[in-house]
């Protein structure tokens, strides 16, 4: 099947249903549950909420941040293991999230803003500054810090979801206008997990929404994500400066690291000496993707990972023109996960589909800017299989 197909994998879930019910078994039923999960040291509550479906693959996310604190998928023996990192408590979370937001709603802006300034319809706004010089992932305050309120959960023809919000006021980390923020997570009954960002605003301003998403296919804590195969639907990345800040040059995938335009193991690029690669640490780019892009519904897959030890499988589609493609560069043994295991460099990929870097800045990328009266509508999904 072609990539920029729509995704056949979604009609799955009734050929699912009609297969149990020939067996004979009885399938469980969705279910969304909702639980006390600590307080924040303001004494605010946080809750999780639990989506399930017909066959046991699990996911949980907090109304901290928005963070997708757990998921359980079957590995080729039909074993379910988290396959996300994260923290085992909300201190974890609170005290650690400004720097590896795992889990987390990225906003307004996801990924970077260079000097911390730019230029809307003629006025100057100065952003909150928390990487060097520059913005990162929204500011110091970003929307991976916020506490998000529960508007509806439930079970219906598409599985369980749960929708999210959350209102950044005027001004919020120095960006314009009040946006109001809704993130639909969805569980289908084919292994979807989905996520859906709608938002509106009462002045202009910008947005790039994201998830900072962590995934080890082998299992949350289970060591190097180097064997895993990846294959990304890209034949360009941004080319960056010193500050990971884009050139605006939309740089060819052929003969770098980046090239994954056919499945290949990560371990392969890991430790390269190119220039584009060595300061980061191993894999933190923008990879630009190919095929449409455009708000609403119409997603197309833009990678596939897969891990030959688990035989787990995901991919991920979604309608947004970039992806930033990261390997864990930070992760120093500082950090403990719920397994209680410490993650060390390269534990984990993150996949985040996005506007470009630096966007509001960069008169040549897709432009960022919503306007009242506007919908940004926009997300990606995640579809998990085994072979």
């Amino acid at each position: 099947m072609s990539f920029l197909k729509s995704h056949s994998w979604l009609l799955s879930a009734s050929a699912l249903v009609a297969s149990v019910a020939l067996s004979g078994m009885a399938a469980a039923a969705p279910t969304v549950q909702t639980k006390d999960w600590g307080r924040l040291s303001t004494g605010k509550k946080v809750q999780a909420i639990t989506l399930t479906n017909d066959h046991g693959v699990k996911v949980v996310v907090l109304t901290y941040g928005a963070i997708i604190h757990e998921m359980d998928v079957p590995d080729r023996n039909g074993r379910l293991g988290n396959v996300v990192l994260g923290f085992p408590n909300i201190a974890g979370y609170e005290n650690h999230n400004s720097d590896p937001h795992f889990g987390a709603v990225l906003g307004r802006v996801a990924n970077r803003i260079s000097g911390g300034v730019f230029t809307l319809e003629g006025e100057k706004y100065h952003t909150s500054v928390n990487e060097g010089p520059n913005t990162l992932h929204g500011g110091a305050e970003s929307f991976d810090r916020k506490l998000w309120k529960i508007v509806r959960k439930g079970v219906d023809s598409q599985g369980a979801y749960v929708v999210l919000k959350m209102v950044s006021p005027d001004g919020d980390q120095g960006f314009p206008g009040e946006l109001k923020t809704q993130v639909t997570y969805r569980l289908s009954g084919n292994d979807t997990l989905s996520l859906k960002f709608n938002a509106t605003t009462k002045a202009p301003t910008v947005v790039n929404l994201s998830t900072h998403n962590y995934w080890n296919l082998n299992g949350e804590g289970s060591g190097s994500i180097a064997p895993e195969v990846v294959q990304i639907y890209a034949d360009r990345f941004l080319r960056t400066d010193e500050h990971s800040i884009p050139t605006g040059e939309l740089a060819s995938v052929e003969g770098t690291p980046f090239d994954f335009r056919q499945p290949r193991t990560v371990g392969e690029g890991l430790g390269s000496a190119d220039p584009q690669m060595a300061p980061q640490g191993g894999y933190d780019k923008c990879m630009v993707l190919i095929g449409p892009s455009q708000p609403g519904n119409t997603e197309r897959v833009v990678a596939r990972v897969t891990d030959p030890r688990s035989g787990r499988v995901m991919e991920v589609a979604t309608n947004m023109p970039g992806m930033q493609f990261y390997s864990g560069n930070h992760l120093y043994g500082n950090y403990q996960g719920p397994s209680g295991r410490p993650y060390g460099k390269w534990e984990s990929l993150a996949f985040e589909p996005e506007f470009f870097p630096n966007s509001p800045n960069m008169p040549n990328f897709p432009s960022i800017e919503l306007k009242p009266g506007q919908t940004y509508d926009y997300g990606m999904s995640f579809h998990f299989s085994r072979q």
